[in-house]
């Protein structure tokens, strides 16, 4: 059975506005969610030769696995696009789109900002309908609850309170926004939309 790791190399550090203290103590969450998966996993796998795969238990754990797991890889899509000092003129292509959907990129941002803003815990996601090539923000709650099926991650946005909480108060998501686009890897933004508009999956760097 395949198990998950923990992806060292795209841990963010030196971001402006983020402390590092916060990313560690994110991070900690992250690993958290990676352990979980795997263990649910190994529960999952052990009840169904068991012959349990139709009790409570087994359904309790399959619920808290689709949690687990799409917590992680937001998480990975989370911090493989956070790094300092990147132009968005590395997504030329990416504003293209969005200039074409919203009208401007400063109207796709404002709406994006808006996203994150909405009064709950959960995730601000930018993605592609691979089908259509269309855009759209999206929010999305505990994890695995308003992702669409099929959809192509291009930009995520952690909300909940333990992705700022250290550098701010519980009332200083605007403040974090406005620093998560100061840190924003466009490079990467951009190939993610590539990856989409070919169809082809994107590494969750």
């Amino acid at each position: 059975m395949t198990n998950y790791t923990v992806r060292q190399e795209i841990k963010p550090a030196n971001l402006s506005g983020i402390s590092q203290e916060q990313i560690d103590q994110h991070w900690k969450l992250y690993e958290g969610y990676v352990a979980q998966s795997n263990s649910l996993k190994e529960q999952l796998d052990s009840l169904r030769k068991e012959g349990k795969g139709d009790t409570p238990l087994f359904a309790d754990r399959r619920r808290r696995f689709g949690f687990e797991l799409c917590g992680m890889v937001l998480h990975e899509y989370y911090f493989g696009n956070l790094k300092s000092a990147v132009a968005d003129t590395s997504a030329a292509e990416f504003k293209k789109a969005v200039s074409e959907r919203w009208g401007t990129f400063e109207a796709w941002q404002e709406d994006f900002i808006n996203t994150g803003k909405s009064r709950s815990i959960g995730w601000a996601v930018c993605a592609l309908d691979p089908m259509t090539g269309d855009i759209n923000n999206h929010f999305i709650q505990l994890h695995e609850e308003g992702n669409v099926p099929g959809y192509h991650p291009l930009l995520v946005m952690d909300v909940w309170e333990h992705a700022y909480m250290v550098d701010h108060a519980a009332s200083g998501r605007p403040d974090y926004i406005k620093a998560f686009f100061q840190n924003i890897n466009w490079q990467i933004v951009e190939e993610r939309l590539k990856d989409g508009m070919q169809k082809t999956i994107s590494k969750r760097h």
